[in-house]
């Protein structure tokens, strides 16, 4: 691994912390929010739930961007609910938009309306990632996803969506191999320790998303043994 001091450095502006545990309470929410601000994290993503009370947090300009996930977990809404989420979403403040696609028209084949779908939401005009499911996805379909959300204007693709093994840097690696430089690479999913966070960054992902974003920052500048 690289330097670890130089890791500290740069690894904060890399880091979107997940808070979407719906048992958290308000003051367990704040604290996490606390956390992530103090640390430096490039952005904070959150459930719709929760969104208002964060932005209130979190302020206007200056800290980390606010996230909203859209479809989270798994994307099993109708187009207009899910554009709904979105629209609302972008009226409480949030920033950019990770957004579960229409999984169930990509595999009965209705690349096109997977790609609407995206493209009305990226027609808001915030920044969208479109969360993926490489655990899941067989590498015919996840082709087309990356294409149809390159196509409907997403700023990016993530590699998951948390709820599936650890993502991995071979899974990063080929996402990379699709994306070809078109759109950025957040990867998610395990992500708890920093060597794993760094690993995937070198691996091509532009982003890491982890709900341990704090602690792999102090992990960072604890003395090595």
């Amino acid at each position: 691994m690289a330097d670890p001091q130089q890791d500290q450095s740069d690894l904060p502006s890399c880091l979107d912390q997940a808070v979407l545990d719906p048992l958290l309470t308000v003051e367990q929410l704040n604290e996490r929010c606390d956390a992530g601000r103090q640390e430096r994290v490039r952005a904070i993503c959150t459930s719709l739930r929760q969104l208002p009370l964060l932005r209130e947090r979190l302020g206007g300009q200056g800290g980390p961007k606010l996230i909203a996930a859209i479809g989270f977990p798994f994307g099993a809404l109708p187009a207009e609910l899910r554009l709904a989420e979105a629209t609302w979403a972008a009226a409480h403040g949030a920033d950019e938009l990770d957004v579960v696609p229409d999984f169930s028209a990509l595999v009965e084949g209705d690349s096109s309306g997977f790609a609407e779908d995206l493209a009305a939401i990226t027609g808001l005009g915030l920044p969208v990632r479109v969360v993926l499911d490489m655990a899941r996805l067989p590498e015919d379909l996840l082709a087309i996803a990356v294409e149809a959300s390159i196509d409907a204007d997403a700023a990016g693709v993530q590699s998951g969506n948390g709820f599936g093994p650890p993502c991995q840097a071979e899974q990063v690696a080929a996402l990379s191999g699709l994306c070809r430089g078109r759109c950025a690479i957040k990867a998610a999913g395990g992500i708890h320790h920093p060597k794993l966070a760094m690993d995937l960054l070198e691996a091509g992902a532009a982003l890491v998303g982890t709900s341990s974003a704090p602690e792999l920052l102090q992990a960072l500048r604890r003395p090595i043994a």
